[in-house]
């Protein structure tokens, strides 16, 4: 993982555990690697990890079981709140991003409709081969 200098990697390490919950990459009920596992995939402080699991328990994305480890939230309603609240978040740096530019709220809606139109026929459009 490429780490942003402008954001705390506690945060940034947060944020890629919620995403692969959201996405059903991990699931819920399921066991996350221990600290020592996961300060080795990510190149980070095993103290860093711990601070990760602490502050997803506080927000109630896991839980810990004592001897047995760290789980991910079996609540499938507020795996649903995290998924709207990080999409409320993307949505959020569109548009401070499109205001930036100049763009009026009505160009920053056309861009983004377009560019979703787009998208959505690159993934009916059937792969050539060659």
């Amino acid at each position: 993982m490429e780490y942003n200098t402008a954001t705390p990697i506690y945060l940034q390490v947060m944020d890629a555990i919620k995403r692969d919950i959201v996405t059903g990459r991990i699931k819920p009920g399921e066991k996350l690697p221990s600290v020592r596992s996961l300060a080795v995939e990510y190149t980070i402080n095993p103290n860093t990890v711990s601070r990760v699991y602490q502050e997803l328990e506080n927000e109630r994305v896991c839980f810990t079981r004592r001897g047995m480890g760290t789980f991910v939230t079996e609540d499938t309603d507020r795996i649903a709140q995290i998924k709207e609240d990080m999409a409320q978040n993307l949505v959020q740096e569109f548009l401070k991003g499109s205001h930036l530019l100049g763009l009026t709220s009505e160009e920053a809606m056309q861009l983004l409709t377009s560019y979703m139109d787009t998208e959505n026929k690159d993934s009916r459009t059937p792969a050539r081969t060659t």
